[in-house]
């Protein structure tokens, strides 16, 4: 059976570009449920017609290449096969995607960027072009990076990405001088907060943002979402086991990073509840941003949200532990000297000091205005 009307027909020996956009369609399915692997979409075509499709659907489970031949029902000899990222070469805990694309007689594979896992990372298409097989490689590559940013930061550093998100009116408030903030934004802008909680692996927020919100900090969005790690940093543990929280900490995994400050009848309260704590060290008195990044890429952590207020984003700015920022922007104006703004702290006595973020981009999200930018020295090669 093949899948046909997605695509227009192009001569089998050439490239046809949609093929590899269908692949990365496929890629963001894995979106949340795949960490701190790599989103990877893959489409087999013969004879001009896409025969079998297929994605790496969660952690552990087969890849996108021997989803998508196993679920051929044409024979996928002599077939091209386009791919998001290199095909993997080892056993891991599925067995080596070259493997069943040798198997079952693919005799072209398009690969859109190399692996940049060292136990991959060229060695896949080696193994490829070995056994007969053409491989053209580089197609799509800076959709596929940008795609791909959580995996190619974590697999080279160990340490996660995180995205600072904050939402403010149009005069730079995140809250009225009482501290209300509900709500700045519009329902569809809190949609795209709800998505970006289900495509991140942590959500991270200070002790101030607890005490003032409650908050559940968990994915509401339809269906069966990915449900974002909860992570507090509270230097003292003064997370309260009455908050929402804590009080759900078995049904959603939540982390408070403390420091030695913390007392043990605070740690051992919290822990009954099911909050896992983990002792960071500590800078100023407060956790040390740059050693909390380092314990989360240690426990496999591959992404990070940043949910809190403006002393939260300072310090992660301070520490230049911040890849992306996303800023919501409503059309609204609150006024008041004392109304905070998205980042406090230090800040910078100059404006040629200032952090000047780079790939700006800006679109609509119902009223409101999103602004993207990336911090030119965090971002990779």
């Amino acid at each position: 059976m093949t899948i046909k009307g997605f695509f227009m027909f192009m001569p089998t020996n050439e490239l046809n570009i949609n093929y590899m956009q269908r692949t990365i369609a496929l890629a963001k399915k894995g979106g949340g449920f795949v960490h701190p692997n790599p989103l990877v979409g893959c489409v087999v075509v013969k004879n001009g017609e896409v025969i079998a499709e297929g994605y790496h659907e969660h952690y552990g489970g087969f890849h996108a290449e021997r989803n998508a031949l196993n679920a051929c029902t044409t024979d996928p000899k002599g077939a091209t096969l386009y791919v998001t990222l290199e095909p993997c070469c080892h056993e891991g805990k599925t067995p080596p995607c070259t493997d069943i694309i040798i198997e079952k007689g693919i005799r072209k594979v398009v690969v859109g960027i190399l692996d940049s896992n060292p136990i991959v990372s060229g060695k896949g298409v080696k193994k490829l072009q070995d056994a007969g097989i053409e491989v053209v490689t580089g197609i799509e590559e800076n959709s596929i990076k940008e795609l791909n940013k959580v995996f190619l930061k974590f697999i080279k550093t160990r340490q996660p990405y995180v995205l600072m998100k904050y939402a403010m009116t149009m005069d730079g408030k995140i809250a009225s001088c009482s501290g209300d903030s509900k709500w700045i934004t519009c329902e569809a802008s809190r949609q795209v907060v709800h998505t970006l909680r289900s495509e991140m692996m942590g959500i991270v927020v200070g002790r101030g943002t607890v005490a003032a919100d409650d908050p559940m900090l968990n994915c509401r969005l339809d269906g069966q979402p990915h449900q974002p790690i909860r992570i507090v940093i509270d230097g003292k543990a003064s997370l309260s086991p009455a908050s929402r929280l804590a009080q759900t900490a078995k049904e959603y995994h939540t982390i408070v990073a403390h420091t030695d400050a913390a007392k043990p009848e605070r740690l051992n309260a919290l822990q009954e509840k099911g909050v896992e704590t983990v002792c960071c060290l500590a800078k100023d008195g407060r956790v040390d941003i740059c050693d909390f990044i380092n314990r989360m890429g240690a426990q496999g952590i591959d992404s990070l949200l940043l949910e809190g207020g403006a002393s939260l984003n300072a310090s992660f700015l301070e520490a230049g532990c911040v890849d992306e920022v996303y800023a919501f922007i409503a059309p609204k104006i609150i006024g008041g000297s004392g109304a905070p703004s998205p980042v406090s702290g230090k800040g910078f006595q100059m404006m040629s000091e200032a952090i000047a973020l780079e790939h700006l981009s800006v679109e609509n999200t119902g009223c409101d205005l999103l602004m993207k930018g990336k911090i030119p020295c965090l971002q990779e090669s």
